[in-house]
């Protein structure tokens, strides 16, 4: 593509027709985003504006955003950010890009909330191994009194995190830190968490755009999937307070094995599915006669 007389309508078509012939699956969608990203515009708006004359440094920023994406990167990682939960969050190399099926973490942990009463009262939060902050920030925002802690062994992670909180309105009532599983602190009304659970084995096969950009401290969950929950579990008797309950994501063929994992330590298990009809959160509550 040229800049001469070029047009955003030209070059977003253009653009569609080079990610169709890289085999990319939604080239007119991924070629307006980018398009739209480039020149500054909401993608939205970009029907709009697709007689403005582009100029050339305008399409050699197409061209270069063009490259990475027939090459296989998210559209996400080179805009710099992803939409979850209606919110708008930035990545860095450190942190998984959001997805929806997480929406169902969030879905599930206000599900709980509106039983026990309003979505006023002064609820604690605690996110583990938050990367960007998604779960958290979005928990926040629909919390407004809530306070939450955020921790990650990533420092990148935890730094993009703050940023978002901060960017998103929540940064006053959110501490975002760096440690481990054990290192959290409770008790906490709402964890969350979205930890790693890829068999190490099948990394190896999962599409370029997970395996060769996500970073791989957020996916690798050992040899079986289960490290982290393994991990996290029994951290949950002092995090967890008595009567909150907690929410983990997990695989769609984990459901049983996680269950059974938090049984061993006395917690009650309910199995929630997304939206394509997936289990994929794994809410606990301590059972009546087991305390820490």
């Amino acid at each position: 593509m040229t800049a001469a007389a070029a047009t955003l309508g030209t070059l977003r078509r253009a653009a569609a027709r080079r990610l169709t012939d890289a085999g990319i699956d939604t080239p007119a969608l991924d070629a307006r985003i980018l398009v739209a990203t480039a020149v500054g515009l909401a993608p939205n708006a970009l029907p709009l504006a697709e007689d403005r004359a582009v100029t050339p440094g305008e399409a050699a920023a197409i061209a270069a955003m063009l490259a990475r994406r027939a090459a296989g990167e998210p559209v996400a990682r080179i805009v710099g950010s992803r939409e979850f939960w209606g919110l708008p969050f930035a990545l860095n190399a450190d942190t998984l890009v959001p997805r929806p099926d997480s929406e169902t973490v969030i879905e599930a942990a206000l599900a709980f909330v509106d039983q026990g009463g309003s979505r006023s009262r002064p609820l604690r939060l605690v996110d583990i191994g938050t990367g960007s902050g998604a779960l958290l920030v979005a928990l926040a925002s629909e919390l407004p009194a809530a306070t939450g802690l955020g921790i990650d062994l990533s420092p990148g992670a935890a730094a993009a995190a703050r940023d978002n909180a901060a960017r998103l309105g929540v940064g006053d009532r959110l501490l975002f830190v760096i440690g481990s599983y054990a290192d959290c602190a409770g008790p906490a009304d709402v964890v969350v968490t979205n930890p790693p659970y890829i068999e190490s084995g099948v990394i190896a096969g999962l599409a370029a755009e997970v395996r060769d950009h996500d970073p791989r401290l957020a996916l690798d969950g050992g040899a079986d999937g289960l490290d982290a929950y393994r991990a996290i579990i029994p951290q949950l008797q002092r995090v967890m307070a008595d009567d909150g309950r907690a929410f983990l994501e997990i695989g769609a063929a984990q459901a049983e094995a996680v269950s059974a994992l938090a049984d061993q330590q006395g917690f009650a298990a309910r199995v929630h599915r997304d939206l394509a009809g997936h289990d994929r959160v794994v809410e606990l509550s301590r059972q009546a006669a087991v305390r820490p």
